[in-house]
């Protein structure tokens, strides 16, 4: 009798470390999901983006206003990618980030709030318009890939990282107040590279 109850003592062991053997295999390679306060910060991003996009359609922000606040979001999206990079976010890195962010809100409210006006309806507003509302649906595709799990930081790094550049480009095409038809064709390539980076990042095998 004790012979048999040693015996199933050790079956019991052996298929109880193989299982956790199994466990630990599955979960190799699966990075984390992206924390809380990543999640925030993309959505003050798209929160931003979105607030730039309602100041052009109003003709409260001109294109040129708007290209200015390109260029800060630009540079809030390659402080976020830089810091994201090693896939932590460090109180010191989350407080520099909400301090530029901080910066921005303040600038986009000035410049919306200012003597300057614009026509809406005019044909550099409208580009403008168009490629800063595909910037809020990014943002918001790569929020919803953090609150889903879909998205680790850094994931999320590499992908703001795209922003940052897409954003730049919008700086530049409209420094002079006008977006030309070339100009704009060079930003919705940029953002459909984007696109497919964001849907790529989002159903690869990284988080589990």
């Amino acid at each position: 009798m004790k012979k048999q109850l040693t015996a199933a003592a050790v079956i019991a062991l052996t298929w109880g470390s193989a299982a956790m053997a199994d466990t630990a295999t599955s979960g190799q390679g699966a990075a984390p999901a992206a924390s809380p306060a990543v999640a925030k910060t993309v959505q003050r991003d798209a929160n931003q983006q979105q607030s730039i996009e309602q100041g052009l359609k109003t003709g409260a922000l001109t294109t040129k206003e708007a290209s200015k606040l390109e260029r800060e979001e630009s540079k809030v999206e390659k402080t976020e990618a830089k810091d994201l990079k090693d896939g932590k976010l460090s109180a010191a890195e989350r407080q520099q980030l909400n301090a530029e962010q901080n910066k921005v809100s303040r600038d986009i409210r000035k410049e919306k709030t200012n003597a300057q006006t614009a026509n809406p309806a005019a044909a550099s507003s409208e580009k403008m318009q168009a490629d800063v509302q595909r910037n809020v649906n990014q943002q918001e595709r790569i929020e919803q890939g953090v609150k889903s799990g879909e998205l680790s930081n850094r994931e999320v790094g590499k992908l703001e990282k795209g922003q940052a550049h897409e954003a730049k480009l919008e700086a530049s095409a409209a420094v002079n107040g006008k977006v030309n038809s070339a100009e704009q064709k060079q930003i919705q390539t940029a953002q459909n590279e984007q696109g497919k980076a964001v849907h790529h990042e989002k159903h690869n095998a990284d988080v589990k």
